[in-house]
């Protein structure tokens, strides 16, 4: 599309052209939407200006796609001709049909030779109840159809509603920051229009600012004189300060506002927990900086300041997935330089207490001592698609999981769709990485939040010498307290290093101490000088290092170095990385 429209030349042209970032080019998924405009002559001679947002794939940044989706009329459903309809896609496709938008059906890689473009038209129909030769064919590497599908958007998606003589409002659907300009706000505007040296109104905030450039992104950023209602772009006020650019927020003119702010989004919900900690404790206004950035490019992190008794200081920072807090620990690592420890994530808890009290619990240090009477964890209603012959291998992984089937269709004769409500604790680990194992890869997943449930659920803390470290403590289930236990204190007799005086290692659930392992003490040969002689005197010597070993261990402190806690805590958070769209 890029190309066929001429926005992008064929000496710039390159791979992967909206996806600005390196994580994006290096893994092969979209994280971030990119707005494009391109510009096309219709089937009629009419000059036509086409608004494109290129969103991600993945179910942990579904709230990208809904944010676009309020900005959009319509939605192109590009599905892979040799894969069929992935579960995500399917997902999105619900989004956008909820949103009552106009969808153009398309089969794309038709020119790999194991493209089954008519089996897959078939499957497409199916779902969204369209006309199998309705569903378009095309091939992005070759460019095959390409020009029909953009004959297609300008006669099926409908021109944007808006009044160009009201007072302006305009949507803010993203922002980055920029080191040199500020930051850059990237707006749909609905009704009016909004000029270059405008006095403009944030509504929500009530701030005024005014306008130093206006543009469009095609695909690179270019100013132009104003936009007006229906258009996409971007606008650079010189603000420094992040706060005062809300995603969702409408924008307005100061001297003549709009009486009412646009809908906005909903909030999104964080889903996972995790504590973020600078190895420098120096480092700490570093990262506080750094996530008040990118929370301007990512509405969906949200973050607290939290200590840590081993730790020190860091963030408590909420993530919708595991994937999504993989890739904000990559970025701060990358755009800001910083080196980060995190914890082991975790989802939210609700605690009843035997008095009839409730807490909220996102961390297991805040996991209260006295009578439980019930603990309720989030569940979500998972939609797993994979090719038939792996439905035994995806319903014992689901049953070890504590799932519980909800229902099951086939798609097609190969294909089958399964739904499970599954606890998000046992999802948020190493889940989506079993049942890629499982299914040879084939295997696609997509959840959603929809109840708390009770559950048997305790706390297990790891003591070193007797303290407990809040750090490698974690609420999991009755029936896995002990594995984990076994499993840490094993973890750490390895990564911990010998001290003067032996160190036990203990898993315990309040009082009951369910695992044990033990350092050995460091021997000091303090018979070294004494050859031969009389075995008194040895005796003598070794009864004194007894001693002063026995007082060491009632005075002494556990030493654990930094490396320690990196690795038991990134063995046990499931590590993310291969995790893929």
């Amino acid at each position: 599309m890029l190309q066929l429209t001429g926005v992008v030349d064929a000496r710039q042209m390159r791979e992967q052209y909206l996806d600005r970032m390196d994580i994006e080019r290096e893994r092969g998924i979209t994280i971030k939407s990119q707005a494009v405009r391109l510009p096309w002559v219709g089937r009629d001679g009419q000059d036509y200006v086409l608004n494109m947002i290129d969103t991600p794939g993945h179910v942990d940044f579904t709230y990208e796609v809904s944010r676009s989706l309020a900005a959009c009329e319509g939605a192109i459903l590009l599905v892979d001709a040799a894969q069929g309809i992935e579960a995500q896609t399917l997902a999105n496709l619900y989004l956008a049909l909820a949103n009552d938008m106009q969808i153009i059906p398309v089969l794309n890689k038709i020119d790999l030779p194991s493209a089954q473009p008519e089996k897959y038209a078939n499957e497409l129909a199916k779902i969204i109840g369209c006309d199998p030769a309705e569903v378009l064919r095309v091939s992005a590497k070759t460019g095959e159809g390409v020009t029909d599908l953009l004959h297609a958007i300008v006669e099926q998606v409908p021109s944007p509603k808006g009044d160009p003589s009201a007072p302006a409002r305009a949507l803010i659907f993203d922002s980055v920051y920029d080191v040199y300009r500020g930051v850059v706000t990237y707006v749909r505007v609905v009704d009016g229009a909004i000029r270059a040296r405008d006095r403009i109104l944030m509504m929500s905030t009530n701030e005024v600012h005014e306008l130093l450039e206006v543009g469009v992104i095609s695909p690179e950023p270019t100013s132009a004189a104003g936009l007006v209602a229906g258009e996409v772009g971007y606008l650079i006020t010189g603000v420094k300060d992040v706060r005062q650019s809300k995603v969702g927020d409408t924008v307005t003119i100061s001297g003549k506002p709009a009486a009412h702010a646009l809908g906005g989004y909903q909030e999104p919900k964080p889903m996972v927990f995790s504590g973020l900690y600078p190895m420098d404790g120096s480092d700490y206004p570093a990262l506080r900086d750094a996530l008040d950035k990118l929370k301007l490019n990512d509405a969906a992190l949200a973050y607290e300041p939290e200590t840590s008794a081993a730790l020190g200081f860091g963030f408590r920072c909420g993530f919708l997935g595991l994937l999504h807090l993989e890739i904000v620990r990559e970025r701060l690592s990358r755009e800001f330089n910083l080196d980060l420890i995190s914890t082991a994530p975790n989802v939210i808890y609700r605690v009843q207490m035997d008095d009839g009290t409730e807490l909220i619990v996102t961390n297991p240090s805040e996991y209260p001592t006295g009578k439980v009477a019930m603990v309720f964890e989030p569940m979500v209603r998972a939609t797993i698609i994979s090719p038939s012959e792996f439905i035994g291998a995806i319903m014992e992984l689901c049953q070890s999981r504590r799932g519980n089937l909800l229902g099951m269709d086939y798609l097609s004769e190969e294909r089958v769709e399964m739904r499970y409500e599954l606890p998000l604790a046992e999802i948020a680990f190493d889940f989506f990485d079993s049942l890629k194992s499982r299914t040879r890869g084939y295997a696609s997943l997509d959840y959603e939040f929809t109840t708390e449930k009770s559950a048997d659920l305790v706390k297990v803390d790891i003591l070193l010498h007797g303290d407990a470290v809040d750090a490698f403590s974690a609420i999991v289930h009755k029936d896995k307290a002990y594995n984990y236990g076994v499993q840490m204190a094993t973890k750490l007799r390895e990564l911990i290093p010998r001290q003067q005086f032996e160190v036990p290692i203990q898993a315990a659930i309040g009082a009951r101490i369910i695992a044990r392992e033990t350092i050995r003490a460091i021997r000091k040969d303090v018979l070294a000088k004494c050859y031969g002689g009389d075995i008194t005197r040895k005796r003598k010597l070794l009864e004194k290092q007894k001693e002063g070993k026995k007082r060491m261990k009632m005075v002494g402190k556990v030493e654990v170095p930094q490396e320690a806690f990196i690795a038991a805590l990134a063995t046990n958070n499931g590590d993310a990385k291969s995790v893929k769209s």
